[in-house]
Protein backbone atom coordinates (compact mmCIF):
# COMPACT_ATOMS: atom_id res chain seq x y z
CA UNK A 1 0.00 0.00 0.00
CA UNK A 2 1.35 3.36 -0.95
CA UNK A 3 0.14 6.75 -0.26
CA UNK A 4 1.59 10.48 -0.82
CA UNK A 5 2.23 13.39 1.34
CA UNK A 6 3.18 15.25 -0.83
CA UNK A 7 6.09 15.96 -3.90
CA UNK A 8 8.82 13.43 -3.16
CA UNK A 9 7.42 11.87 0.30
CA UNK A 10 5.98 8.15 0.05
CA UNK A 11 4.38 6.02 2.85
CA UNK A 12 5.21 2.42 2.32
CA UNK A 13 3.07 -0.04 4.52
CA UNK A 14 2.75 -3.26 5.19
CA UNK A 15 1.32 -5.69 7.71
CA UNK A 16 0.81 -9.59 8.72
CA UNK A 17 -0.27 -11.08 11.46
CA UNK A 18 2.12 -13.52 13.30
CA UNK A 19 1.41 -16.45 15.58
CA UNK A 20 3.20 -14.71 19.08
CA UNK A 21 2.27 -12.53 21.52
CA UNK A 22 3.12 -8.86 21.44
CA UNK A 23 5.35 -9.16 23.92
CA UNK A 24 7.53 -11.83 22.49
CA UNK A 25 7.37 -9.64 19.33
CA UNK A 26 9.00 -6.67 20.96
CA UNK A 27 11.47 -8.92 22.66
CA UNK A 28 12.20 -9.09 18.79
CA UNK A 29 13.17 -5.35 18.42
CA UNK A 30 15.23 -5.10 21.08
CA UNK A 31 17.93 -7.17 21.19
CA UNK A 32 20.26 -6.48 18.40
CA UNK A 33 20.68 -10.64 17.81
CA UNK A 34 17.26 -11.07 16.95
CA UNK A 35 17.07 -7.67 14.72
CA UNK A 36 20.56 -8.99 13.08
CA UNK A 37 18.65 -12.47 12.36
CA UNK A 38 14.97 -11.31 11.45
CA UNK A 39 15.22 -7.81 10.05
CA UNK A 40 17.33 -8.70 6.61
CA UNK A 41 14.91 -9.33 3.79
CA UNK A 42 15.49 -12.74 1.54
CA UNK A 43 18.85 -12.93 0.00
CA UNK A 44 20.51 -10.16 2.54
CA UNK A 45 22.19 -10.76 6.16
CA UNK A 46 22.20 -8.24 8.98
CA UNK A 47 25.50 -6.92 11.14
CA UNK A 48 24.76 -4.64 14.06
CA UNK A 49 27.41 -2.24 14.56
CA UNK A 50 25.40 -0.39 17.75
CA UNK A 51 22.41 -0.71 19.45
CA UNK A 52 20.71 1.81 22.03
CA UNK A 53 16.97 0.51 22.22
CA UNK A 54 16.03 3.52 24.37
CA UNK A 55 14.34 6.56 23.30
CA UNK A 56 17.30 8.75 21.58
CA UNK A 57 19.48 6.05 21.35
CA UNK A 58 21.23 4.69 18.15
CA UNK A 59 21.86 1.86 16.16
CA UNK A 60 23.77 1.47 13.08
CA UNK A 61 23.42 -1.93 11.04
CA UNK A 62 25.10 -2.78 7.68
CA UNK A 63 23.01 -5.33 5.07
CA UNK A 64 24.69 -7.16 2.88
CA UNK A 65 23.73 -9.26 0.15
CA UNK A 66 24.33 -13.11 0.50
CA UNK A 67 25.56 -12.99 -3.41
CA UNK A 68 26.60 -11.17 -6.53
CA UNK A 69 23.95 -11.60 -9.07
CA UNK A 70 21.24 -9.81 -6.59
CA UNK A 71 18.81 -7.57 -9.00
CA UNK A 72 18.34 -4.38 -6.72
CA UNK A 73 21.74 -2.43 -6.39
CA UNK A 74 23.20 -1.26 -2.91
CA UNK A 75 22.28 1.89 -1.43
CA UNK A 76 25.87 2.24 -0.16
CA UNK A 77 28.17 0.17 -2.24
CA UNK A 78 27.39 -2.38 -4.68
CA UNK A 79 26.38 -4.95 -2.23
CA UNK A 80 25.41 -3.26 0.75
CA UNK A 81 23.14 -0.55 2.49
CA UNK A 82 24.45 0.82 6.08
CA UNK A 83 21.79 2.52 7.99
CA UNK A 84 22.59 4.95 10.52
CA UNK A 85 19.47 4.97 12.83
CA UNK A 86 17.62 6.46 16.03
CA UNK A 87 14.99 4.82 18.18
CA UNK A 88 11.84 7.86 18.38
CA UNK A 89 10.12 5.72 20.60
CA UNK A 90 9.86 2.35 22.63
CA UNK A 91 5.97 1.72 23.94
CA UNK A 92 6.30 -2.06 25.50
CA UNK A 93 4.25 -4.43 23.52
CA UNK A 94 2.82 -1.91 21.22
CA UNK A 95 5.20 0.08 19.08
CA UNK A 96 8.65 0.79 17.62
CA UNK A 97 9.06 4.11 15.93
CA UNK A 98 12.90 5.04 14.24
CA UNK A 99 14.07 7.13 12.35
CA UNK A 100 17.22 6.36 9.94
CA UNK A 101 19.72 7.42 6.64
CA UNK A 102 21.23 5.26 4.07
CA UNK A 103 25.07 6.36 3.74
CA UNK A 104 25.28 6.59 0.08
CA UNK A 105 26.50 9.08 -2.11
CA UNK A 106 23.83 8.87 -4.55
CA UNK A 107 20.60 11.58 -3.67
CA UNK A 108 18.03 9.36 -5.03
CA UNK A 109 18.62 7.88 -1.22
CA UNK A 110 18.81 10.71 0.62
CA UNK A 111 16.88 12.07 3.30
CA UNK A 112 15.46 10.62 6.40
CA UNK A 113 12.93 7.43 6.58
CA UNK A 114 10.63 7.15 9.79
CA UNK A 115 9.54 3.45 10.21
CA UNK A 116 6.73 2.89 12.81
CA UNK A 117 5.81 -1.00 13.77
CA UNK A 118 2.56 -1.59 15.40
CA UNK A 119 1.61 -4.53 17.36
CA UNK A 120 -1.99 -5.09 17.64
CA UNK A 121 -3.52 -8.25 19.53
CA UNK A 122 -5.57 -10.21 17.34
CA UNK A 123 -7.46 -13.38 17.44
CA UNK A 124 -4.52 -15.78 16.88
CA UNK A 125 -1.78 -13.56 17.74
CA UNK A 126 -0.48 -10.20 16.75
CA UNK A 127 -1.07 -7.89 13.54
CA UNK A 128 2.39 -6.69 12.77
CA UNK A 129 1.94 -3.10 10.82
CA UNK A 130 5.14 -1.56 9.35
CA UNK A 131 4.65 2.15 8.07
CA UNK A 132 7.22 3.67 6.38
CA UNK A 133 7.54 7.78 5.57
CA UNK A 134 9.80 9.92 3.82
CA UNK A 135 10.68 6.62 2.11
CA UNK A 136 13.57 8.17 -0.35
CA UNK A 137 12.99 8.16 -3.89
CA UNK A 138 15.89 5.62 -5.04
CA UNK A 139 13.76 2.60 -3.54
CA UNK A 140 11.51 1.07 -5.82
CA UNK A 141 7.65 1.27 -4.56
CA UNK A 142 7.73 -2.87 -5.34
CA UNK A 143 11.30 -3.57 -4.28
CA UNK A 144 10.49 -2.09 -0.80
CA UNK A 145 6.88 -3.82 -0.43
CA UNK A 146 8.40 -7.15 -1.13
CA UNK A 147 11.72 -6.12 1.14
CA UNK A 148 9.07 -5.28 3.88
CA UNK A 149 6.93 -8.71 3.35
CA UNK A 150 9.97 -10.65 3.06
CA UNK A 151 11.36 -8.77 6.57
CA UNK A 152 7.95 -9.94 8.11
CA UNK A 153 7.84 -13.43 6.71
CA UNK A 154 11.23 -13.62 8.76
CA UNK A 155 10.03 -11.89 12.14
CA UNK A 156 7.03 -14.51 11.80
CA UNK A 157 9.58 -17.68 11.24
CA UNK A 158 11.78 -15.73 14.49
CA UNK A 159 9.38 -15.64 16.69
CA UNK A 160 6.53 -18.51 16.11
Amino acid sequence: MTNTTGPGKRIDTASRVIAASPGALYRAFVEPEAVATWLPPEGMKGHIHAFEPRAGGTYRMTLSYDNADHTAPGKTSAHEDVVEGLFVELVPNERIVQRFEFESDDPAYAGTMTMTWTLTPVAGGTRVTVTCEDVPEGIRQEDHIEGLTSTLANLAAYTE
